[in-house]
């Protein structure tokens, strides 16, 4: 195996206007994405945080420590080429909303589950016209097919950018509507997070914490914020604004 690994060239990464948006150039050179696409990006803000992470990195390139370039770089090439597949794979769990399923026991998990995901589900059908019925148990039962397609439309319309953060934003939490609600800024990120991880949570309260869990869970938590953080970005907006 190779250790050659890519170094700093530039001295300065500097965000320029285009055509369609904005770009970042390093030492007056594009950056372009893996599949060799010009990096344009929706908003200033954007950019200008991809250029901060260009600009912060010292002698080898660590892309760990770049993660709007690696969302931009697969909202370019691969949303924005199969827009409608990830839009429907998304979707889909709509069908499966994770603040649908309840458990028939202990009560006060019951009672826990209701208090917390009862009002998400009010705000979805405020919010997005679309009420989703609760079950219990694991086994699936289909939504309203008509509130399924309202809410698969309402993906569809997120552009490339914003589909790219909202697939880790769903996929993360196991919930369309807590998508949505983060994108919307229905309530405060932390808050929503904690909706996603109600069970995993009541366990550790019940049984102790497992730090190989807990340490997972973190990082998928950076995970959720980073994905918010760059829906925000796609629409010229900061972080919980």
């Amino acid at each position: 195996m190779s250790d050659w690994k890519a170094k700093r060239f530039w001295k300065e990464a500097q965000v320029v206007p285009r055509d369609g948006g904005h770009t970042v150039e390093l030492d007056g050179r594009p950056i372009k994405t893996p599949a060799k696409q010009l990096l344009v990006l929706p908003t200033a803000k954007m950019a200008e945080a991809i250029a901060a992470e260009w600009q912060a990195q010292d002698g080898v390139i660590n892309p760990l420590t770049m993660p709007c370039t690696k969302t931009a770089n697969a909202a370019i090439d691969k949303v924005a080429v199969q827009h409608s597949e990830v839009a429907n794979m998304l979707a889909a769990y709509g069908d499966c909303d994770l603040l649908c399923y309840r458990a028939d026991s202990p009560q006060e998990l019951v009672a826990r589950q209701n208090a917390l995901w009862d009002p998400m589900l009010d705000w979805a059908e405020d919010a997005l016209g679309a009420r989703l019925q609760p079950r219990t148990g694991i086994m699936h039962v289909p939504q309203n097919p008509e509130v399924c397609a309202r809410l698969t439309r309402r993906t569809h319309a997120l552009d490339h950018f914003e589909l790219a953060a909202f697939h880790d934003l769903v996929s993360l939490s196991g919930s369309l509507i807590l998508g949505f609600a983060a994108a919307m800024n229905a309530r405060e990120m932390e808050s929503l997070w904690d909706m996603s991880r109600l069970d995993e949570i009541w366990q550790a309260e019940l049984w102790g914490k497992d730090d190989d869990a807990e340490a997972l869970a973190a990082a998928k938590k950076g995970s959720f914020l980073h994905a918010k953080l760059m829906f925000d970005l796609s629409k010229g907006e900061e972080l919980g604004n």
